[in-house]
């Protein structure tokens, strides 16, 4: 089952793009934890025009982090549209993992974003800020389902006002926990 013909933004301003974003909900990937909490995604461009991508979440009080890059899937193209690239595992990363990042709805100042990808087993709510209203992310839930969506997989990801950021550093096998489905 999937999805080619995704309705997704045109014309996305990738300078804008970048910075911090947290996750509100999602349908995580196979290696992103299924426990995550304070989970957010750093952008920055990098001078080639590609996008550094930072995924940190803290998961039973250890922090985890994988970085990977971002490249529009079709240059020419207008379609916000991108692919993603992680090496795994963290601890000696010599397995690359691709997916697809397509930014499905995108508020006009930047602030929160619905991004999916064709095969329907993904998608994430972002914001920039900890909380989304709650009408904004009930909008998205069913956009998201317009498209074919099981929004009832969505998980909601908890974001603490104050969390705590020195939190001791998972050594990065997280993502075999992750695989088992731990």
């Amino acid at each position: 089952m999937g999805k080619e013909n995704l309705q997704v933004v045109k014309g996305i301003d990738l300078q804008r793009y970048m910075g911090v974003w947290y996750e509100i909900a999602s349908m995580p990937s196979f290696f992103q934890p299924r426990n995550g909490e304070n989970t957010r995604a750093t952008y920055s461009l990098n001078d080639d025009g590609t996008v550094h991508v930072l995924n940190e979440t803290f998961t039973d009080g250890k922090k985890s982090s994988i970085e990977g890059t971002a490249y529009k899937a079709d240059p020419k193209s207008d379609e916000a549209k991108l692919k993603v690239k992680f090496t795994v595992p963290p601890f000696l990363p010599i397995i690359p993992v691709y997916g697809n990042y397509w930014v499905l709805q995108l508020d006009e100042d930047y602030q929160w974003a619905l991004v999916g990808e064709p095969s329907l087993k993904n998608l994430w709510v972002l914001c920039r800020q900890r909380q989304l209203d709650e009408e904004i992310y009930n909008r998205l839930l069913e956009h998201a389902q317009q498209e074919g969506y099981d929004v009832k997989r969505l998980h909601k990801t908890t974001q603490n006002d104050n969390p705590e950021t020195e939190a001791p550093k998972d050594k990065g096998f997280w993502w075999i926990k992750a695989l088992i489905g731990k």
